[in-house]
């Protein structure tokens, strides 16, 4: 018998998440093609790690400090011992997210967060084992998890644009 290790999911929603999403998307818009902006994971044509300065998008702030008082819950660990990093995925029409997981340093939890979200617009796919968990994006919603599990977002068949924003968190 195999046992199935790490796959607890937390989710949480972003209290004034509309008012936030709006300003991640009007900076995303400006900043997307700055010179400071760094974008990694180039597969199937795109950047799917989209990194922009929160000093650029006040709003990033805003889900940093969230992201870190929800994993110090997670984590039963003090926020101010947490450092959290993000990154813009976007997803246009046809796009997916090839399977990875993110423990790659010192990550305790890994999670995303949904800042544009079209109906179809691809799920998140949690594989372990033979075991799979589907998640359907919501505006406003947090997803947590273990870095080590891995997981993927299916094609985007809408026909608009998703954002979403990874995270990791680790010790300060």
């Amino acid at each position: 018998m195999e046992l199935l290790k790490n796959l607890s999911l937390h989710t949480a929603t972003l209290n004034g998440h509309s008012a936030i999403n709006q300003q991640l998307i009007a900076g995303l818009n400006t900043y997307i093609d700055h010179e400071s902006t760094l974008k990694s994971h180039h597969f199937a044509g795109r950047y799917e790690n989209i990194y922009i300065n929160a000093d650029q998008i006040p709003a990033i702030s805003q889900v940093l400090n969230a992201t870190r008082q929800f994993a110090a819950h997670i984590l039963n660990r003090p926020a101010k011992k947490l450092k959290a990093g993000l990154w813009f995925n976007v997803m246009n029409p046809g796009d997916k997210t090839t399977l990875h997981r993110h423990d790659d340093d010192d990550e305790l939890l890994s999670g995303v967060y949904y800042v544009q979200v079209a109906e179809n617009s691809g799920t998140l796919l949690f594989e372990m084992s033979r075991v799979q968990t589907r998640v359907n994006p919501e505006e406003g919603l947090f997803v947590f998890f273990s870095p080590d599990m891995p997981h993927e977002v299916t094609e985007n068949r809408s026909p608009q644009c998703r954002v979403s924003l990874g995270i990791n968190i680790g010790p300060a």
